[in-house]
């Protein structure tokens, strides 16, 4: 699909408030969870083709964190999504004051290499439960992992709301042209200097 297609698509999804209704986003977050748990034999694999990764290993640091992440963003969303009363000023009053939590709107989520699903998941959950639409971007260098990464989000997501891109250098940099609403980047500081100044271009 073309990028800029791809983009302009989420955007008007999220501009629907598709992506704020809590009851389903609590639906697709146990869907995922399940997805994983059913795909847990090919994550055991994917990791051990890219990484040579033991059972043990890639469940205590990839697979386990990802299930505690989903179990725990399920059991507090409500509370995270409800405003927050405040204290009101003298000046203002009698009024009442609250603070209410925002989506962003279009995000973009660059994976790295070393943890490559538990840091591309645990990111999604966290910007999908804050009601975002969300183009992942796993990395290029654990290419098993990146493929059974986007199998599970193509099984829970429709691309409207989540979206994978698979690639390396030339696909990164054509996503960092496009204007994203936040980017959240994992990796080293000279990428980072990268993403940071294509981000500065828009935010």
């Amino acid at each position: 699909m073309d990028l800029k297609v791809l983009i302009a698509q989420q955007k008007t999804f999220f501009n629907h408030h598709a992506t704020r209704d809590i009851k389903q986003l609590k639906q697709l977050l146990k869907t995922l969870r399940h997805e994983v748990v059913q795909h847990q034999d090919d994550i055991y694999q994917a990791l051990y083709n890219d990484f040579k990764k033991s059972k043990f290993e890639t469940y205590m640091s990839e697979i386990g964190i990802v299930l505690s992440e989903i179990d725990m963003t399920i059991q507090h969303i409500d509370r995270w999504s409800k405003p927050q009363r405040k204290r009101a000023s003298g000046l203002s009053f009698p009024s009442k004051d609250y603070l209410y939590s925002e989506p962003y709107g279009t995000v973009l989520i660059i994976a790295p290499w070393n943890y490559p699903f538990q840091l591309a998941l645990a990111p999604v959950i966290a910007a999908i439960a804050a009601g975002n639409t969300v183009v992942l971007k796993p990395s290029e260098l654990t290419p098993h992992t990146a493929k059974v990464i986007e199998s599970i989000m193509d099984k829970v997501f429709k691309k409207e709301h989540l979206a994978t891109v698979q690639g390396g250098i030339p696909e990164t940099t054509a996503l960092l042209k496009e204007q994203w609403d936040y980017i959240f980047f994992t990796g080293s500081v000279p990428v980072g200097k990268i993403v940071a100044k294509a981000a500065a271009e828009y935010m």
